[in-house]
């Protein structure tokens, strides 16, 4: 009988007091989300605009209309009004600030929150004299995440997402951007912000 009792389960032995403490604190450390870094800065990419701008603009647009009309067609003659109203909007009305958070999850912006499985990989880009952080999404839509990085130094934002995503150091200039820079380079809308450039 004593030998029998040899091989049945025994009752588990109680854990140390220190070691079960330092078991629960590794088990909640594991799955709490940290955070790793967090900033505001304005929600997109910002420069104001002089007055030839917005007029350049406005004959380039006219042109446009007169011949648009001639041919009868009137939809792109509405789409290109509402194209000019969305460009004066966003040349004019500075973005409001927002709260970024870079954590052990993913990206925070706002109450918009990107897993870092649902994100690609990522880069930065100057835009309209901003430095941003772009973020490739595994989806069709949105594709890309431009985040102003405001005061950060890319290099520390760099080294803090890399641990999750892979960063992409040469970017191939899309066909857009390649049209955008020959557009602004040949042709400038505002001679004053080229100089400066």
């Amino acid at each position: 009988m004593e030998q029998d009792q040899k091989y049945l389960p025994q009752e588990p032995l109680e854990i140390p007091a220190h070691l079960n403490q330092s078991l629960e604190q590794s088990s909640k450390h594991s799955y709490a989300v940290q955070t790793l870094l967090s900033w505001s800065a304005p929600g997109r990419p910002f420069q104001k605009r002089t007055k030839e701008y917005f007029l350049n603009i406005l004959v380039i647009a006219l042109l446009f209309e007169i011949i648009l009309f001639l041919f009868g067609q009137y939809f792109l003659m509405a789409l290109i009004l509402a194209l000019i109203f969305l460009a004066y909007t966003l040349n004019t009305v500075p973005p409001h600030p927002y709260h970024y958070k870079i954590t052990t999850e993913g990206l925070q912006v706002e109450d918009d929150f990107f897993l870092w499985q649902e994100l690609y990989d990522f880069y930065f880009k100057k835009q309209n004299g901003e430095m941003t952080l772009v973020l490739g999404t595994k989806t069709f839509l949105p594709g890309e995440l431009v985040v102003v990085i405001g005061e950060m130094h890319p290099e520390h934002v760099r080294d803090i997402i890399l641990p999750y995503l892979p960063y992409r150091e040469v970017v191939k200039p899309t066909f857009m951007d390649k049209a955008a820079h020959f557009l602004e380079k040949n042709f400038p809308l505002d001679r004053q912000h080229h100089t400066h450039s």
